[in-house]
């Protein structure tokens, strides 16, 4: 995905086999392996489908770990090619980042790499592939990674709600090629098949009369998901990890753009027997993604009446200095049905044709497809940025930031106050959205889009934090 010849990989791969190294005799929190495996996506009574996985399952182990202390978790790759591991939304060290190729050297097959990080900010997050991620992520390369709050949350239920949309052929397996330049200048790889915790249609049993908190993650590679929950009133209270202020109704549905997250609550009917679907709704067309089964005795007659308010993160203490911010302008260009013309890949300009049949790029930033050798901005520690995301394409794009989190600032030119922390903001086609953050994590942060086929064929920059 990135360029070998990337300013600054030295210095990186000189640190990753120390580090990898480091304190051998400590046993893992954690193991990863990384290998071939299979998994009743369809169902108990369909064909197990070929995947590769963490841990042998799909979506991968849940870890759960604490906050503010450290951790330290061993990937052990027995893929028949390379791989990493990234803590999406983690506001880690940037040597342990997991970008292959960029923050660490690719885990080569029958090789180890140790991470040892601090996770600062309690929350849902999860964990990915970052090499190869359009192809390693879509064969099921991820998992959920929670950080604990202090104090036990009051709910009765946590539960996960892990969406995938996988591409099936009519035997269960996965279906077509990975990284196709043609998909990639449209929404990217679109699957037939959800799953929600890597099954279809599951159902999720829980008490009547409970209050249940539900981790919804969207761990699909370019589709966005939108779910409503008929005659339930879910309100979210945590967005990417970070805690609302104040809880907000979901509305018509929780719309999920890829690597999103989303915390809800849900006090459940007293009637115990009672089937409640949870509906996918993007097509159109309701699917049913999963089903909440209410079992008896009722814990409560009638729903919990005052809210549940998760404790702040350190996070929120860092508010943007607008008046002192550095501004960066961002245009996204390129796509079908687009205006991109040209752009400069590896140091030449080349025309679109050139770039999509020879270079396998469609996509732009600043006139630039693919990782640059240079930042987007230098900034110093401590200081704000703001970057104006402006989407000159026919399509949307979920734009990630690297070790930080950002609060939308202005939409379409309009004052945005209050807006929650994210680490991935949705732009839709023809919007402009302008972003702030704290740059106070030092290291080479990528900013990319999670649509990974548009990553691959060209969205992607970087900031460096001095």
């Amino acid at each position: 995905m990135l360029r070998r010849h990337f300013l600054g990989l030295s210095g990186a791969l000189a640190l990753s086999p120390l580090l990898a190294g480091a304190s051998r005799a400590a046993e893992a929190d954690h193991v990863l392996k990384a290998a071939p495996a299979t998994a009743r996506l369809m169902g108990p009574d369909k064909p197990a489908t070929a995947v590769w996985a963490f841990g042998g399952s799909n979506p991968g182990p849940t870890l759960r770990i604490p906050k503010g202390k450290p951790v330290y978790v061993r990937l052990d790759n027995a893929l028949a090619e390379p791989t990493s591991v990234h803590w999406h939304g983690i506001r880690i060290a940037n040597a342990m980042d997991g970008v292959s190729g960029f923050t660490q050297a690719p885990v080569k097959p029958g090789e180890s790499f140790d991470y040892r990080f601090t996770a600062p900010d309690a929350g849902t997050y999860w964990y990915h592939s970052h090499h190869r991620s359009w192809e390693q992520v879509a064969r099921g390369l991820y998992g959920v990674l929670i950080v604990e709050e202090d104090t036990p949350v009051a709910v009765d239920h946590d539960l996960q709600f892990v969406a995938d949309d996988w591409r099936m052929d009519d035997n269960g397996q996965l279906a077509g090629n990975f990284g196709m330049i043609g998909e990639a200048a449209h929404g990217g790889r679109l699957g037939n098949w959800l799953t929600v915790n890597g099954d279809t249609k599951p159902k999720l049993t829980v008490r009547a009369g409970s209050r249940v908190r539900l981790r919804c993650v969207s761990v699909a590679n370019a589709r966005v998901m939108a779910f409503s929950f008929p005659g339930l009133n879910p309100v979210i209270i945590a967005l990417d990890g970070q805690p609302l202020t104040t809880p907000e109704p979901i509305g018509t549905a929780l719309v999920l753009a890829p690597a999103q997250r989303a915390d809800l609550l849900i006090d459940m009917p007293s009637t115990p027997g009672t089937e409640l679907m949870v509906h996918e709704v993007s097509v159109g067309e309701p699917i049913d993604a999963a089903a909440f089964t209410l079992i008896g005795p009722a814990l409560r007659d009638k729903p919990l009446s005052e809210p549940l308010i998760l404790p702040a993160n350190p996070l929120s203490a860092f508010a943007p200095e607008l008046a002192q911010a550095e501004h960066v302008e961002l245009l996204m260009q390129g796509g079908a049905m687009g205006s991109l013309a040209e752009a400069r890949f590896e140091g030449k300009m080349f025309d679109l044709r050139t770039l999509a049949m020879e270079k396998g790029r469609v996509w732009a930033f600043n006139g630039v497809a693919g990782q640059p050798s240079d930042p987007l901005v230098t900034m110093q520690r401590g200081r704000t940025l703001t970057i104006n995301m402006i989407n000159d394409t026919r399509w949307s794009h979920a734009m990630h930031m690297h070790g930080h989190h950002f609060q939308v600032i202005e939409r379409n030119d309009k004052p945005v106050s209050g807006a929650p922390w994210r680490d991935t903001e949705l732009v839709e086609p023809g919007d402009k959205v302008r972003i702030a953050m704290v740059c106070d994590n030092p290291g080479k942060w990528l900013f990319h889009c999670h649509m990974l086929e548009h990553h691959m064929a060209g969205m992607g920059t970087w900031i460096s934090v001095a």
